[in-house]
């Protein structure tokens, strides 16, 4: 098992490695501009309709300034870890306690034993 570990170690630090060697060739080269994909989205419109594209939507709520714009989208990245962090936690959890009755049937939960009547006798 702790063979299996390693392993996932080093192909973890490959995969963190190769992020910054791209991340690194991307950002040494002249001429990029990091932009967000709706003002790329919004300039192939105007470029596509001649400009005379007019949005049928707006937003409900427009943030006073960028700074809170970054907080209320890093708030909302921070609740969806939470969520996603929690059930796979649970579903991890859950699968120990299935692995581990598999490996020891006799010292299973108390829940699952009384449900399947152990402990029980009729006299």
């Amino acid at each position: 098992m702790k063979m299996q570990n390693i392993k996932l170690e080093i192909i973890a630090l490959g995969v963190i490695i190769l992020f910054i060697a791209a991340f690194a060739a991307v950002s040494s080269q002249e001429g990029h501009e990091w932009s967000g994909a709706d003002s790329q989205a919004e300039d192939v419109i105007s470029d596509l309709t001649g400009g005379s594209y007019q949005p049928w939507y707006s937003s409900i709520y427009q943030p006073p300034s960028g700074e809170i714009e970054s907080l209320l989208f890093a708030l909302q990245a921070a609740i969806g870890s939470l969520i996603i962090g929690y059930f796979l936690g649970y579903y991890r959890g859950r699968a120990g306690l299935q692995m581990q009755e598999k490996r020891d049937p006799v010292k299973r939960a108390p829940e699952r034993a009384a449900e399947e009547g152990e402990g029980k006798t009729d006299a």
